[in-house]
């Protein structure tokens, strides 16, 4: 099949997608672990996005939900995944200066080098010295 002959969605299919994407980066900002990985375990995708870019990582980590950041990295959420912006969720931590939730994506792999700006920038710029003192251990990665 290609992509003209292949079934389209209806309407009711439609609202169900966004249903679910409401939901699950609802949870994401809330906090709400029990739906969120539910449905990520389920089969939902780890990495969906909302409207400006941002995973339900991003969402999670911007709130300050450190153990659920922990969970998706665990089920292959992108730390380093930059919203439409180009803000890595580890900048968005960075501007909110929340230090576990920075422990946390750099133990998960996170770059403090990705991203425009960096998180280091960002750190820098709003003078977050906790957090530029932990992104400044970590070196640039290669490639």
């Amino acid at each position: 099949m290609n992509e003209d002959t292949q079934p389209q969605p209806t309407a009711a299919e439609d609202e169900a997608v966004i249903a679910l994407a409401t939901t699950m980066l609802e949870a994401a900002r809330s906090g709400d672990a029990a739906t969120l990985l539910s449905l990520v375990d389920q089969g939902a995708p780890v990495n969906l996005r909302d409207g400006g870019g941002n995973s339900a990582l991003m969402l999670a980590a911007y709130h300050g939900h450190s153990e659920l950041v922990r969970e998706l990295a665990a089920r292959g959420g992108d730390v380093d995944l930059a919203n439409d912006r180009g803000q890595s969720p580890l900048a968005g931590v960075a501007f909110k200066g929340t230090v576990e939730v920075a422990r946390t994506l750099l133990a998960a792999g996170a770059d403090p080098h990705r991203g425009t700006p960096s998180a280091l920038e960002t750190a820098r710029y709003f003078e977050r010295t906790e957090i530029i003192a932990l992104l400044e251990q970590t070196p640039p990665a290669e490639g």
